[in-house]
């Protein structure tokens, strides 16, 4: 086999390997940001959900952001993209639960 082909099969191969396994880590990270490195149509969307609560962590998801809600006694996620459109909600506790983590 010449070197060059070689060389593009090895790439190739990395490329389909690694590629994936980074995407799905990407949508499986979470890093907490603070409020000032959200976009104000986050913020706004967040607001609108927090209506009788309060945020009290921002975390980003990819592309997306996550408002962390308190709001009659239990913590609520919201997931919005960076237009401010609320993708989905869920319970944070039960989030944790499955991830096996303890509060």
């Amino acid at each position: 086999m010449k070197p060059i082909t070689s060389s593009v099969i090895a790439l190739s191969l990395a490329f389909f390997v690694c590629v994936p396994s980074a995407l799905t880590k990407e949508r499986e990270h979470e890093a907490s940001i603070a409020s000032a490195n959200v976009p104000a149509a986050v913020q706004q969307a967040a607001e609108t959900q927090a209506k009788g609560g309060k945020i009290v962590r921002w975390e980003k998801e990819g592309k997306n952001y996550e408002a962390v809600i308190e709001k009659n006694g239990k913590q609520w996620g919201v997931e919005i993209n960076a237009k401010g459109k609320v993708l989905n909600k869920h319970d944070e506790s039960k989030e944790h639960n499955e991830k096996g983590e303890k509060h």
